[in-house]
């Protein structure tokens, strides 16, 4: 029975989480309203193949087989668009090569028919930490999104698959199908690969090379161990909180995130994935397009799934623009409010020392939405691409039963099986109840003061670290401060402060490269703490850390105004992130002005970032997602702003 205390815990939450809900509710009014009414308009236009001329058909259907064409000359067959992000460097998608065709068998067994809409880029951040390439990964998710809006630009489609994983992919693809509002979608994940070298001995080779006591080939050789395989890398970093965020969105079938790559249950979820498409594909009630999934219990729902599971920092981003696709205004106070009341309650690297095999061995999403769910912490009501069930039909695991066949003779293939998840752990240094977490608030939180507004990941930093005051060191690019560690002139109590990292200066690029040399000086005794505008990897933690601070250094930020030797305040229990300088000198202080030649990136032009430069110059600032597209307020026409 529950406790007296539960039952106050209890309220307590789901107060906070309708207040909050509410709060994003009234904000976007105007910009959800406008939304909504573009789907219906859309909806009520009929199934797209039948508004097409026969010369249209004909070029949408001229390289299908003679099934498949005789099946889209008549009007009521469903057309599923496929929108793949696959190629074969990244391990994470390399499985994808194959699965259209699993899926177009899957779709002509009901009588549809899938056709592979367009492809998008995929590029992965794990290849390019500190390299140029980074500086064009925040903005890909832009060009993920207007590529997949071409994909399904040709209007022949009656609902939509998407096959993606990584970092921005999914963000991507998710703002792209939102502009697609009217039709229904299903995201299908591949899988991660098998457990290789333990995440803990990775972090400790990885500081190992950056104090000189290994070298290059034996980092190397670490590095293989962890990614060896087909199939998403298995800490929890951004592309795995992606498939968590996208099952407590609903736009998964349950449990599909994490069932690892190329197995009979993976392909069982797929074709299960294909069937169910087709009935979403429907008229009347049993229509639900992606526009009405995604409303404001299912982003509020992502948020608390994040907060609970110390997923990635990059979510404060993604999740804003995702939002802001849907007409869904969100911003960092309502991550903060309900950070206080959502417990973490799970322990994955750089949380822990786990991945993402032992989440799922301990229960996985089934135990946590099942556990949260709970707790009062989420909209059970939120409509999902599965059953009327609500968010409650996500409470469950797939298997596969093997049924008895008829006769001695006959081969029953197993059939697809949802149960129950069990209503306790079976690994509590991995999963926890969320009235006996791991710590009482969520994982990320809002800092603020007189240097602007950040980001913090605490679920990683230890309670001793997590409160710095010394004096600031600026660096305008993460390779001088790699000098300096390696010149010995860090070896001090210091905050480093890297600015010219925002949206607008250079695309925002991941500074996981610092992660190494910051835990080693913090090894030694030091105290020492990051301030940037820029970006940390999913995979960071350990080192306190404030980023995403905006306004950025090149929208004339506080941050631009900072001296060596100033001291700084970095207290993320409290949320705050300040310097010590008195008021007047402090407005008299004259903000430095973006470096021209430094703003062109670490190689210039080349490496595709002049190409670039149109988006990072309309970048929104990070708060807002750090998106370049017309999203959120733009929606609405000036008879509304009037």
């Amino acid at each position: 029975m529950p406790t007296q205390l539960s039952q106050k815990n209890r309220m307590r939450r789901k107060q906070v989480l309708n207040d909050v809900t509410g709060r994003i509710k009234e904000r976007s009014a105007e910009t959800r309203g406008a939304y909504l009414e573009d789907i219906s308009a859309s909806r009520n236009r009929g199934r797209s193949r039948g508004r097409l001329s026969c010369a249209n058909q004909a070029h949408g259907f001229a390289a299908c087989g003679q099934l498949d064409k005789a099946t889209l000359r008549g009007e009521d067959a469903v057309n599923v668009a496929i929108v793949t992000a696959y190629n074969d460097m990244l391990s994470a998608h390399q499985p994808y090569a194959d699965y259209p065709a699993r899926i177009k068998s899957a779709l002509r067994d009901v009588g549809a028919v899938g056709q592979v809409a367009g492809a998008v880029p995929a590029m992965c951040d794990g290849v390019t930490q500190g390299q140029p390439g980074m500086e064009l990964s925040l903005p890909s998710r832009d060009v993920v999104a207007l590529a997949t809006a071409v994909a399904l630009s040709h209007d022949t489609f009656d609902a939509a698959l998407f096959l993606g994983i990584c970092d921005k992919i999914v963000p991507g693809m998710l703002m792209g199908a939102l502009s697609f509002g009217h039709l229904p979608a299903i995201f299908v994940p591949a899988g991660p690969m098998p457990s290789g070298l333990p995440n803990k001995e990775k972090s400790k080779l990885r500081v190992l090379y950056a104090e000189g006591k290994v070298d290059k080939s034996t980092l190397l050789t670490g590095e293989s161990k962890s990614y060896h395989s087909p199939g998403t890398c298995t800490f929890y970093g951004t592309a795995n909180t992606n498939q968590m965020m996208m099952e407590f969105l609903g736009l998964h079938l349950p449990s599909a995130s994490f069932v690892p790559t190329n197995t009979p249950l993976r392909h069982a979820l797929t074709r299960a994935t294909a069937h169910r498409i087709v009935e979403l594909a429907g008229d009347g009630a049993a229509s639900r397009p992606i526009g009405e999934v995604v409303d404001e219990r299912s982003i509020v729902n992502a948020i608390v799934a994040v907060l609970a599971t110390g997923g990635s920092t990059n979510h404060t981003l993604h999740i804003v623009s995702v939002a802001r696709a849907a007409g869904i205004l969100v911003n960092w106070d309502d991550f903060d409010r309900l950070s206080e009341v959502v417990p973490l309650i799970a322990r994955l690297y750089p949380n822990g020392d786990a991945d993402i095999n032992h989440f799922r061995a301990a229960g996985g999403t089934a135990f946590v939405l099942r556990s949260l769910l709970d707790a009062g912490l989420l909209h059970g009501d939120a409509v999902t691409v599965f059953g009327d069930k609500g968010l409650a039909g996500y409470a469950q695991r797939a298997k596969l039963i093997k049924e008895t066949p008829m006769s001695t003779n006959a081969e029953t293939p197993p059939r697809l099986h949802w149960e129950e998840s069990g209503a306790t752990s079976t690994n509590p240094e991995v999963l926890r109840s969320p009235d006996a977490p791991f710590q009482a608030s969520g994982g990320i939180k809002l800092m603020s003061g007189n240097l602007g507004r950040a980001i913090t990941k605490i679920s990683a930093v230890e309670p001793q670290h997590r409160q710095v005051r010394a004096p600031a060191r600026c660096f305008e690019d993460q390779d001088a401060v790699h000098r300096a560690f390696e010149a010995g002139e860090l070896d001090t109590h210091f905050v480093a402060v890297l600015r010219g990292q925002g949206p607008r200066a250079n695309g925002m690029p991941e500074l996981h490269g610092l992660v190494p040399l910051l835990i080693s000086l913090q090894a030694r005794g030091f105290d020492v703490a990051l301030v940037t505008d820029g970006r940390m990897s999913g995979a960071s933690g350990k080192i306190p850390a404030a980023i995403h601070l905006s306004p950025e250094a090149d929208d004339g930020g506080p941050i631009s105004k900072l001296l060596d030797g100033d001291i700084i305040v970095f207290d993320a229990d409290r949320g705050i992130l300040a310097v010590e300088v008195s008021e007047s000198e402090w407005a008299a202080r004259p903000a430095r002005a973006p470096d021209p030649s430094r703003s062109r990136g670490q190689a210039g032009w080349s490496h595709g970032r002049g190409l670039f430069a149109p988006l990072r110059q309309q970048a929104l600032s990070a708060e807002q997602g750090g998106s370049s597209l017309q999203l959120g307020e733009a929606r609405l026409r000036p008879k509304d702003l009037a």
